[in-house]
């Protein structure tokens, strides 16, 4: 399987990795079939923008590449703006990644939005994002998949 350099580069070099102690918002997604785990905290300002965000995340070279580049592309966003963000645009950002590890971008863009979502209920707000994929028992991370597929591990 072949990764762009900028997957390799946010696997061995992850950015805003931890946990924001009394964070605004957190989101803890998973993905039964391959292991996957992760937990995103973000810092919202009275403005709605995140001004902070990590994550902690259990899993293969790409769900730890997704997870760092959500991060970076929701620094400085609105809660709005961030919910909003696609697996396609996280894959995109990435340069691409192949169809067998689409699903972790699935799961980096629901943990921003379950922390988004989070942090609006802890403020009285009705949540914005909508049914989180990952968290529907019927969701089929591999869905996405070429006819080639893989095994339904998750390696790098």
């Amino acid at each position: 399987m072949l990764y762009s350099d900028k997957v390799m580069d946010h696997f061995n070099n992850p950015r805003n990795v931890g946990v924001i102690e009394d964070a605004d918002g957190v989101g803890e997604v998973g993905n039964p079939v391959c292991g996957d785990m992760m937990k995103i905290t973000i810092a919202v300002d009275d403005a709605d923008r995140i001004t902070d965000v990590r994550f902690q995340t259990l899993g293969c070279g790409a769900a730890i590449a997704t997870s760092s580049i959500v991060t970076e592309m929701a620094k400085g966003m609105t809660i709005q703006q961030a919910a909003a963000i696609t697996k396609q645009q996280v894959a995109d950002e990435l340069g691409g990644l192949p169809p067998a590890k689409m699903h972790c971008s699935v799961l980096a863009t629901d943990g921003l939005k379950v922390a988004v979502d989070d942090y609006l209920r802890r403020h009285g707000r009705e949540p914005i994002s909508g049914p989180i994929k990952s968290a529907d028992p019927n969701f089929d991370p591999h869905a996405d998949e070429d006819e080639h597929g893989d095994d339904g591990e998750c390696d790098l």
